[in-house]
């Protein structure tokens, strides 16, 4: 077993009060300022279609992952969904929806069920959404 030394707890030797008085608060603003901004990366300009191939191949990549981390969740089912949606591919949005049904957890929960149905209804499938 290997020892640990454990620091021993410093005397302080001047007691006296410092001339100028720092509160938390200071130091808290002081962090803030000297903090890095937030990294944003730029925006990207798509203009040709294999860029927009490679755009919706790395973002369903990226929601396939999720999924498959936290598959219970079903805020991630949703935003795929919608993305899918809003990117005029009902089919894939579909799908999405059925696989998140699947999901035992999410097949009792009306929100899910409700959500798809309105897929449904805003793109006019009415039948299919009468049929959910």
């Amino acid at each position: 077993m290997a020892s640990v030394s454990l620091a021993r707890a410093m005397r302080v030797k001047n007691k006296t009060a410092a001339p100028i008085q720092i509160t938390a608060e200071q130091i808290l603003r002081g962090a803030r300022e000297r903090q890095e901004s937030e990294i944003r990366l730029p925006k990207q300009k798509i203009t040709d279609p294999t860029e927009v191939a490679d755009y919706l191949l790395r973002k369903r990549k990226e929601f396939e992952s999720l999924i498959s981390r936290v598959g219970w969740n079903k805020s991630v089912w949703v935003k795929y969904a919608e993305w899918e949606e809003s990117q005029k591919d009902l089919k894939r949005a579909r799908s999405i929806w059925e696989r998140a049904l699947g999901v035992d957890a999410l097949n009792r929960d009306h929100t899910i069920w409700l959500k798809y149905v309105d897929l449904e209804m805003k793109n006019k499938f009415v039948n299919h959404a009468r049929n959910l």
